[in-house]
């Protein structure tokens, strides 16, 4: 009987890792920064494709992350009441273009199920009969994650399990927001153009009374200029999301803020290569005049 040759026990990345090394001329990498350098190295040498590199650094990153740094904050969700009639509900799936919604009661607090799209196709048509709708009857099981939870064990209960997406709730078992596979994905691969980046104007900008605003990073300047009365210019930036990474100097992190103007800026939703989401605050007159002396900063962070 043939034995396996050593070569066959050693895990694929760290063959490649040791094939790297030798082709570079370096010792055996000590820590995850001298195997990031070494992969940089490679890049630069034309070892490792460009693409093949920043999804290798986006899989270490997601072994550090949790959930709180991803997920869709509660005031971003799109959302069915328990109690809506089959018309409210086909406005809200046929103008978001998702297909999975969490069917919430007591207002936001409380997660009953989430429902699938396709599961009100029998209830739509000539053939369907919107009394029959009974909605409880065909919710699937919300999955309650915390938000400390890593991505790396969330991609692996993901796959595991055949979900797709999760409730997050805060430490007092409050929601705080949703996540799904792909946004996870989106950490090691990139921007995936899915279900939640429907291209839908009404939802570019969501306002949520007391002049706030839930508004999408990739609002175009003209758009956001005709809504708040500005004249911010789209020579340099054509995005809200320009704009505010400019004003920001770098790229931020959940829950920073900055003030531009007579608007303040919070990052709801953002990764390592670009803002996803932002709330926005029009400042009272109070609070401008401050700003305009010096006397506030420009930037917080939770």
């Amino acid at each position: 009987m043939s034995e396996d040759r050593p070569s066959s026990r050693i895990p694929p990345a760290q063959a490649l890792i040791d094939r790297i090394a030798l082709a570079l001329g370096a010792c055996q990498p000590r820590d995850r920064n001298q195997i990031i350098d070494y992969l940089h190295r490679a890049g630069d040498s034309g070892l490792v494709a460009a693409d093949a590199l920043e999804m290798i650094e986006g899989v270490f990153q997601v072994a550090e992350m949790q959930v709180r740094d991803i997920m869709i904050p509660r005031s971003a969700m799109v959302v069915i009441e328990e109690d809506a009639p089959l018309e409210e509900i086909l406005r809200i799936v046929t103008r978001s273009g998702h297909s999975r919604f969490p069917v919430v009661a007591d207002g936001r607090n409380r997660v009953v199920g989430i429902l699938l799209a396709k599961d009100l196709l029998r209830y739509c048509g000539q053939n369907g009969d919107a009394e029959e709708l009974e909605l409880e009857d065909i919710l699937r099981p919300a999955i309650i994650i915390p938000e400390s939870k890593r991505l790396n064990v969330l991609l692996r209960d993901f796959r595991r399990n055949h979900n797709h997406m999760a409730i997050v709730v805060d430490e007092y078992g409050g929601v705080a927001g949703l996540v799904t596979i792909e946004d996870v994905l989106e950490q090691i691969v990139g921007e995936i153009d899915d279900e939640y980046d429907v291209d839908d104007e009404a939802y570019n900008i969501l306002p949520h009374g007391d002049d706030r605003y839930t508004i999408k990073a990739l609002t175009p300047i003209e758009d956001f200029n005709e809504r708040f009365g500005t004249d911010y210019s789209d020579d340099e930036y054509d995005t809200v999301g320009g704009l505010v990474l400019k004003a920001f100097g770098h790229m931020p992190k959940r829950g920073e803020t900055v003030d531009i103007d007579r608007f303040r800026f919070k990052v709801l939703h953002a990764n390592n290569r670009r803002i996803g989401l932002l709330e926005m605050r029009v400042l009272p007159e109070s609070v401008q005049d401050e700003d305009s002396t010096g006397e506030s900063s420009d930037t917080d962070s939770e």
